[in-house]
């Protein structure tokens, strides 16, 4: 899979440490089988259901949503906080990583810190 994604993306920092890259792609494909395919299916790819709720909020960077931070392509950066590797390619168009958050469900899948749905009894509290 490396390779493929390499080739794919012209991009051969996938190809550097092959083992360890090889292994991200293995718990990543893990990851994917716990949801997000099924989420993507029914949910992204044919738009057709309603979604029920509003969400607000905003990224934080956390890293939660992206296969609770077992995707292959996502990237540490300093202060604990992470970026994905394909953000500006084709590839992470075509999947439901541009999607989050939908509903509630996904929110609490990936215990997200920064979305909310409406109606939610969650309280911010700020300072003034």
């Amino acid at each position: 899979m490396p390779a493929l994604v390499a080739l794919l993306l012209m991009d051969r920092r996938f190809l550097a440490d092959y083992g360890s890259q090889r292994a991200k792609f293995k718990t990543h494909f893990l990851a994917l089988s716990q949801g997000p395919v099924e989420h993507f299916f029914s949910d992204v790819f044919l738009r057709f259901k309603q979604v029920p709720v509003t969400v607000y909020g905003v990224c934080v960077q956390c890293g939660n949503c992206c296969l609770n931070r077992q995707c292959a392509f996502l990237e540490p950066l300093p202060d604990g906080k992470y970026q994905c590797g394909i953000y500006g390619t084709y590839l992470r168009r075509l999947s439901n990583c541009g999607s989050f958050p939908l509903h509630a469900h996904d929110i609490a899948r990936y215990q997200c810190p920064s979305y909310f749905v409406e109606g939610d009894p969650r309280v911010l509290w700020l300072k003034t």
